[in-house]
């Protein structure tokens, strides 16, 4: 017994202080883990990131603390920790490299979650598909087309191409091209059109709507008309206005054109 008690004063002499300091260690690590993790979330919230976002990164912080406090605790009993962080980094470079699309989704939907290029709700165009937004995750966004089917788009893919907002803004701009015979009256076609958008309520009149000949066309004389609407009128607007512009033309006798041909006959006497 004697012998036992000597050699457990020994332990405590030699890793005593070891075995308290790593204790103290883990301790303020696990609290520095709970108050990184608090501290970023608030931080991102201020920031109104969003939750899925929140949530990844309170936990990554939380457990990259973690980790450290770990590797801290066996330094202090003196285990080289440098082989443990070479085998985390292989591990985690062969897990990335398994995973390169999946990550590249990943840190593609971060990054929208992020920056909000778009959100849920917006009418968008990109990697060779077009829809509204019904949701965003972190490898994939949900669209709804116009016909109403389902299109998931990976993150990376999206990112990756060109993002077409349409309802980003409160206004748009409608463009309409129409012709006219070179026979009509070009001030009479004019005056209808002008009459016709300022008869409508929904056309905004700042900036103010353009109307121009834009081109002489091999058939016809055509009309560039640009008026500005908001965005949830613009398809009304435009379906409604290019109806209304024929009617007001064949009430002024104004001709819509459809593409034709003059052919010359030239005769001649057959000399043999």
């Amino acid at each position: 017994m004697e012998s036992l008690g000597q050699q457990i004063k020994v332990l405590l002499a030699t890793y005593g202080m070891s075995v308290l300091g790593a204790i103290i260690i883990l301790i303020l690590g696990w609290i520095a883990a709970r108050i990184g993790r608090r501290f970023t979330g608030k931080l991102l919230e201020r920031s109104k990131v969003d939750p899925a976002v929140i949530s990844f990164v309170t936990s990554l912080v939380y457990f990259l603390i973690l980790t450290f406090t770990v590797l801290a605790t066996l330094a202090k009993f003196g285990v080289q920790t440098t082989s443990f962080v070479a085998i985390l980094g292989a591990a985690g470079f062969a897990v990335g490299f398994a995973l390169q699309g999946s990550l590249a989704n990943f840190a593609a939907g971060v990054l929208i979650l992020l920056l909000r290029p778009f959100k849920v709700g917006d009418y968008i165009m990109g990697a060779g598909e077009a829809g509204t937004v019904k949701e965003i995750t972190l490898f994939t966004t949900a669209l709804a087309t116009i016909d109403n089917i389902k299109v998931m788009i990976p993150n990376g893919k999206l990112l990756g191409d060109v993002i077409r907002n349409v309802t980003a803004y409160d206004t748009r701009r409608v463009d309409l091209l129409v012709g006219i015979s070179y026979g009509s009256n070009i001030q009479r076609a004019y005056d209808v059109i002008t009459d016709l958008m300022k008869q409508d309520t929904r056309i905004i009149p700042d900036p103010a709507a353009q109307v121009a000949v834009s081109e002489l066309g091999d058939s016809s004389v055509n009309f560039v008309i640009r008026p500005w609407v908001k965005t949830e009128d613009y398809w009304s607007v435009k379906f409604d206005l290019t109806r209304k512009i024929k009617e007001g033309f064949d009430k002024n006798s104004i001709e819509v054109p459809f593409p034709q041909r003059t052919i010359h006959m030239v005769s001649g006497s057959r000399t043999s």
